[in-house]
């Protein structure tokens, strides 16, 4: 018997029957770059390769149990929020992580593929920007994400550019704030990660690749915690990161009817779908 020398890391986030998000999707990737998954349930989707139907959300107080067994008999280098189906499981989430504060925690709180919650999922939306951004090492979320959120803390028809969102998250001691898919003048699309100080790096992203994807910034997020979770920090863990879901994205698999699932072990012998 020898002693566990991976990195742990756990995961918070739903279970995906296809794969392609959530628990399932962090688990392979974690593996991938030699760290292991513990994960807590924070609920079930209901889903194909085309859509999400519903998700059914886990009982907070279970979330609670789960997560606090695990914390308190393993040591953990990293922490992965992911989506959470419940305003109670927001509130225990951020309690429960806000005894692990050494520990890099990385958000990635939005499924652009699940169903609109309406004004609960307001109410969400502003919960997550009170309670759990202002712990993260790193938030995680694309443009038009990005915009939605800002009815947080700015009226809806105000103008702002990225860097003044991202100042505002900063501001609330959010480390970074990774925004995805940032459209250029030329038509390129770049990845752009902000701190306290600003932009601190952007990187290019690839305009030929296949699509439409689901599980893209699944993949990215759990990609960036298993690189810190080996000690890197968020700027040294961007550019591996994104590497890898580039290689996932250009040989990803079509399972079914629907979107493109990224191929999260296409680096392993006899990967290709």
């Amino acid at each position: 018997m020898q002693n566990q020398s991976s990195p742990l890391i756990l995961t918070f986030g739903p279970a995906d029957p296809v794969g392609a998000l959530g628990i399932q999707s962090d688990v392979t990737v974690f593996a991938m770059h030699g760290c292991h998954a513990l994960s807590v349930v924070t609920g079930l989707l209901v889903a194909d390769s085309a859509r999400v139907d519903d998700i059914q959300p886990t009982d907070h107080a279970f979330v609670v149990e789960q997560a606090r067994m695990l914390l308190e008999d393993m040591p953990v280098s990293a922490i992965k929020v992911g989506t959470m189906a419940s305003l109670e499981q927001i509130a225990a989430i951020a309690e429960i992580v806000s005894d692990y504060a050494d520990v890099p925690l990385i958000l990635d709180p939005f499924t652009s593929s699940l169903p609109d919650c309406g004004t609960r999922d307001d109410d969400m939306m502003t919960l997550i920007h009170q309670l759990l951004v202002p712990q993260a090492s790193v938030f995680l979320l694309s443009q038009p994400e990005l915009a939605r959120f800002a009815d947080c803390w700015r009226d809806p028809a105000s103008l702002a550019t990225v860097a003044e969102d991202a100042a505002e998250l900063t501001g609330l001691g959010c480390g970074h704030v990774l925004v995805t898919g940032i459209g250029g003048g030329d038509g390129t699309r770049c990845n752009e990660l902000y701190d306290a100080d600003g932009l601190a790096t952007a990187l290019p992203w690839s305009q030929h690749l296949p699509g439409p994807f689901v599980g893209a910034g699944s993949t990215l997020s759990a990609a960036l915690a298993a690189v810190m979770a080996r000690g890197a920090g968020a700027q040294d863990a961007l550019p591996p990161a994104q590497e890898y879901v580039t290689g996932a994205l250009a040989n990803a698999c079509r399972f079914g009817m629907g979107r493109l699932i990224p191929n999260k072990i296409f680096r392993a012998p006899g990967a290709a779908c």
